[in-house]
């Protein structure tokens, strides 16, 4: 039977980044060790997408040093291009922060080597897998991160318009409607290993059991909904688990799950505000976990990932 691999990628990165008033604080690092610990207890290996804040937190770097000693993780990089260096004055037209896409292709460039140097020289490894910051990406980005040495990204959210999702620039986010569900080489080097999201009718109340949720579970059981491989603040392990399977039933070989890092605190984000939330949220990943483990998924990191499949391209 082919092997399952079930992929973890967890965006590192500053706390409650969906408020982009506050300077970026990174609290959240104290937070991740029983990410790491519930992880390893089902043998999965999660890849840390770390961002350039991030990078520079004393108890992230203590733990994910530990980590990648023993190989129970990876550390990848997820750029947030609005605080990465070097400083570039875009024309803003918007509030909102800026894509990596809105940058001169040589600031884009200069932005990749210097985030990958700074978690290269933090972490002593190599850094070989990338997301981009707000899920947004083109050609001549996975051109750069080919140059750059990169070998996976994960930015490609299949069925997904970021349109109105717009940058600094005002610019519109990516349109991944038409792009593949299946892992793919978008360069001679570089392989795009897209989000699990799937077109799905699946019938679910979204939290209290309310009329106006009974009418929206209806809606999506009747028009279908694309559902993504990550908790939401309504804990949907039902919906996560019959999406695994689904996929499970499909020809492909892995799903990817996704978490942010602030999630994972109290308070880190407009989702999990508190103790209770972030212990249910852990309730409904550890589900997940043993429903993919029971299935016979197998834990693999996004490189590791990659060079195998680059593997069977080639024989």
């Amino acid at each position: 039977m082919r092997k399952k691999y079930f992929i973890i990628t967890v965006d590192t990165e500053g706390d409650n980044q969906w408020d982009n008033t506050k300077k970026a604080t990174t609290e959240n690092a104290k937070f991740l060790p029983r990410f790491q610990e519930l992880s390893n207890k089902y043998c999965f290996y999660p890849t840390w997408l770390v961002d350039y804040e991030m990078a520079h937190d004393e108890n992230l770097v203590s733990l994910f040093t530990e980590k990648l000693k023993t190989k129970e993780c990876e550390v990848g990089m997820h750029l947030h291009a609005w605080s990465t260096p070097p400083e570039y004055s875009l024309e803003r037209k918007t509030d909102q922060r800026a894509y990596l896409i809105e940058y001169p292709q040589t600031t884009m460039a200069e932005k990749i080597h210097i985030l990958k140097d700074v978690l290269e020289q933090t972490f002593l490894c190599d850094i070989t897998s990338h997301r981009s910051g707000r899920w947004s990406i083109n050609q001549d980005y996975f051109d750069l991160l080919d140059n750059a040495g990169f070998i996976a990204d994960c930015s490609v959210t299949p069925h997904k318009n970021w349109a109105r999702s717009l940058g600094a620039t005002g610019l519109p986010g990516t349109d991944f409607t038409n792009f593949s569900e299946k892992p793919y080489m978008v360069t001679p080097h570089l392989v795009e290993v897209p989000m699990t999201i799937r077109e799905m009718h699946h019938f679910e109340i979204d939290g209290n059991s309310n009329f106006k949720n009974y009418l929206r579970a209806v809606k999506h059981f009747s028009l279908g909904k694309s559902f993504w491989l990550r908790p939401n603040r309504y804990f949907q392990s039902k919906s996560l688990k019959t999406l695994i399977n689904h996929v499970y039933k499909e020809d492909s070989d892995y799903v990817m799950f996704m978490i942010h890092s602030s999630e994972l605190m109290p308070g880190g984000s407009p989702s999990f505000p508190d103790v209770e939330a972030v212990n249910q949220l852990y309730s409904c990943i550890d589900e997940i976990y043993s429903f993919a483990k029971e299935k016979g998924y197998e834990g693999i990191t996004l490189s590791e990932y990659a060079q195998l499949l680059k593997g069977h391209m080639l024989s």
